[in-house]
């Protein structure tokens, strides 16, 4: 069963190493990294079998703004959340919402498309890199565009540079 609006995908990696791998790709472009949960671990102090089970919790404010911006409800699906665990057959898969999900869910119009696109070319070329394969920077929803790769080179550009790194404050 595929969750609404979640974008799956099978490692050729084990769940410490996907997980890993993610951490990487998330900061080497621009993003913090917020919280790493290990699910997995949680279980086991309470003498609970799990699965590895991690979610790696991460953002960019420059990105993440305008959709809050747009309609602050979406602050419930911000910052990103990635999901890596292992399933009873012993494969690791590491799943994401999709941002078209996100905007939609909290009615978002045409002011955050640039937005909609850097993210959701984003969130491929991190996955692809954490799970070893390819995946389209393409959300499969949209329409196909002569000129996307284009168009995303320069909106990711715009929406997560390098030298706005978001401040954390916690209480």
């Amino acid at each position: 069963m595929m969750p609404d609006g979640l974008t799956i995908c099978a490692s050729s990696y084990g769940p410490k190493e996907t997980m890993d791998r993610l951490v990487v790709a998330v900061t080497g472009r621009s993003m913090a990294v917020l919280a790493r949960i290990d699910h997995g671990t949680a279980a086991a102090k309470v003498d609970m079998a799990l699965r590895p089970t991690e979610v790696l919790i991460f953002g960019n404010s420059r990105a993440g703004t305008p959709f809050m911006q747009a309609g602050q409800t979406v602050g419930i699906d911000l910052p990103l959340k990635a999901l890596v665990w292992q399933d009873e057959e012993g494969r690791t898969f590491l799943g994401y919402n999709r941002p078209q999900w996100i905007a939609q869910r909290h009615g978002l119009g045409g002011e955050v498309d640039k937005y909609l696109a850097a993210m959701t070319a984003t969130l491929a070329k991190v996955a692809a890199e954490a799970v070893g394969a390819e995946i389209s920077a393409r959300d499969p929803a949209e329409p196909d565009n002569q000129h996307l790769d284009e168009l995303l080179d320069e909106a990711v550009e715009d929406s997560f540079p390098a030298s706005d790194p978001p401040s954390i404050t916690r209480d």
